[in-house]
């Protein structure tokens, strides 16, 4: 029995819903529409993100902006040197009324939870969103607590090299569907911000254009985009080229290449489409696939980015011809 697909007026809510949550992030979020797409892109691919740059360029700001838009449950989480893995996932107390033992809900128990820098808490405490993230359940003294749908966590780091902080181990990194960076606003923008957000402050004034019933919705719009063998092919292909080439010692997972399909999948169907295009897989691959990877040592020495190395293995990939699915039965 073949799966049902996508229809016109499941992708005009698509695009109507979306419309009005990019609308609402731009008014805090000014000139950086790519990074607000690949944001929107992750939470109806139901996945994670990680946003990387240097301080002050807007990361808080801009997963503020998507949680405040959406009317649902958000936890804010600091990461520090001190913060401990209980602190994230909850711990049990002993009630003494009742003689037993009680379960306080940590950070994680939202729908959309905002990591502010993870990567300045230690690899143990970073480590106790894996189960999280990958299972949507927290277990706590051998009881498995479910996490509400849907579940996002944004998280914000900054760049390894600077002062106080720790590398995310890879386990935790291949479970971020998409890493952004926001980067430095053209001219423009910066002036328009000096305007708008020196008398005010914008993030104050959202109000949520959507709530989690229809973001439920739209991610069950976005299952029934269609994704032809030729397609699935490619993107194995390219995930496959990672682990075989010499400018890499850590590929892509199967993780990776089931990340790459769901985001592909809610790219095109954000713009209007029920199937994908390889044009979608190929654009989606640098923030999909990057942040995975690790770059061998002569890579390194040569100074060859990892972005480079997935656009390079990319590239050697033959694309397939971009054909539309049949009308299925």
């Amino acid at each position: 029995m073949n799966n049902p697909t996508a229809g016109a007026a499941d992708l005009e809510t698509v695009a109507r819903v979306v419309g009005r949550i990019r609308t609402n992030i731009e008014r805090v979020i000014e000139g950086k529409p790519d990074v607000v797409t690949s944001t929107l892109v992750v939470l109806l691919a139901e996945g994670h993100l990680l946003i990387e740059d240097v301080p002050g360029v807007g990361k808080t700001m801009l997963s503020k902006a998507l949680a405040r838009s959406i009317d649902c449950s958000v936890r804010r989480i600091q990461f520090t040197p001190d913060l401990l893995p209980s602190d994230v996932t909850g711990v049990s107390v002993f009630n003494q009324n009742t003689r037993e033992f009680e379960f306080r809900p940590g950070g994680v128990f939202a729908n959309i939870v905002v990591g502010d820098e993870i990567n300045r808490a230690s690899p143990k405490t970073q480590s106790a969103l894996l189960e999280c993230m990958e299972e949507r359940q927290v277990t706590v003294d051998n009881a498995t607590y479910s996490l509400e749908s849907p579940f996002m966590v944004i998280a914000t780091q900054n760049p390894i090299e600077m002062e106080g902080t720790y590398a995310l181990p890879e386990a935790q990194r291949d479970r971020f569907m998409a890493r952004v960076s926001v980067g430095y606003p053209v001219e423009a923008a910066e002036i328009a911000m000096l305007d708008s957000h020196t008398y005010a402050r914008p993030l104050d004034d959202l109000e949520a254009v959507t709530d989690a019933g229809e973001i439920r919705k739209l991610c069950g719009i976005v299952g029934q985009v269609h994704v032809s063998p030729a397609v699935q092919q490619y993107v194995v292909a390219i995930t496959g080229a990672t682990r075989r080439t010499d400018d890499l010692m850590l590929g892509a997972s199967p993780r990776a290449t089931l990340h790459l399909v769901r985001a592909a999948k809610a790219y095109a169907a954000i713009h209007g489409r029920e199937y994908v295009l390889p044009d979608d897989v190929s654009l989606l691959a640098r923030p999909v696939l990057a942040h995975r990877l690790l770059p061998s040592v002569e890579a390194t020495m040569s100074g060859r980015t990892v972005a480079a190395i997935v656009d390079g293995v990319v590239g050697s990939v033959p694309v397939p011809s971009p054909r539309p699915p049949s009308h299925r039965a």
